[in-house]
């Protein structure tokens, strides 16, 4: 059995493990209500502008065509991939780490290419770098100080190299939050985009309506002017995303740690006491028996 003294110097640490738990726990929770109200203002945005884009594909006659929903023979692959800059989140990283390596060896069992790899993290960053990818930019800063321009500047990236021919689909891979205590590992087509107009079962399911807008200079004009406007606010919607669902995972996983923390102070403390029990115990068996020689 540990002495009085090394349980004691296990209580102490243990204690102040606990402390700083609790404390990155009310960090990380500050940091969540932040990123809640990004994310809740962000969402009644985005499904305004998929409705409206949805209602003008509705309207036009004839297939509307871009160069953004051109669909090739899939032979080379972009991956977009979301993590933390920092761990200490769960299994966050870990489970996106872990999707990008089964698609890229899904991809290349089909003799597809994934010579890109862009990292929104410094976890995918140092991931990709082990996987090969010696020459994929860094973009960590992007969740350091979360921007629409910086993202709309990636987005116009990515386009640029799809409509060039250098990818044919860009996909991406990030947590879509759903509550603090839920975050829903999502990997979505980037490009080639659909402009496929809402069936009626669906449009009913959503109690939405489809309106016959009167649009100015016309509704082809206007599409090419709101599609970029989406793919932009994709990625942007995607990191904000990712955000607070890093920040919901840290604090599940400070708070599983602050109670493991409390679990093992008390298992401690009551072996402390046991040990220190026993040792009184002994010391009076032993004055007891020198006083009866």
């Amino acid at each position: 059995m540990a002495s009085l003294k090394e349980v004691k110097t296990r209580i102490t640490s243990v204690n102040n493990t606990r402390k700083i738990t609790s404390a990155m726990k009310m960090v990380a929770s500050s940091k969540l209500h932040k990123a809640q109200q990004a994310i809740g203002s962000m969402y009644p945005y985005k499904r305004q502008l998929d409705k409206i884009m949805s209602t003008f594909s509705a309207s036009l006659e004839g297939e509307l065509t871009s160069p953004y929903s051109v669909a090739r023979e899939v032979k080379r692959v972009a991956l977009v991939v979301y993590t933390s800059n920092s761990s200490l989140c769960g299994g966050f990283n870990g489970n996106v780490i872990k999707l990008l390596r089964k698609k890229i060896e899904t991809y290349q069992k089909q003799n597809i290419e994934v010579p890109q790899i862009y990292p929104i993290g410094k976890k995918a960053y140092e991931a990709a770098r082990k996987m090969g990818f010696k020459d994929c930019s860094d973009y960590a800063q992007l969740l350091d100080h979360p921007n629409y321009a910086q993202a709309a500047e990636l987005a116009g990236l990515l386009m640029t190299s799809f409509t060039s021919g250098a990818f044919d689909r860009i996909e991406m891979i990030y947590h879509h939050f759903k509550s603090a205590g839920s975050q829903i590992l999502t990997e979505e087509t980037f490009l080639p985009i659909k402009l496929d107009a809402p069936a009626p079962a669906e449009v009913e399911k959503n109690n939405d309506i489809v309106l016959n807008y009167i649009v100015e200079p016309s509704a082809e004009a206007i599409m090419e002017s709101l599609i970029p406007k989406a793919l932009h606010l994709k990625v942007f919607t995607a990191l904000l995303d990712s955000l607070a669902s890093e920040h919901g995972a840290r604090v599940i996983a400070m708070q599983v740690a602050t109670d493991n923390a409390d679990e093992l102070l008390r298992q401690l403390t009551l072996t402390y006491n046991k040990t220190r029990q026993q040792a009184i115990t002994a010391e009076l068996l032993d004055i007891v028996g020198g006083s009866m020689q």
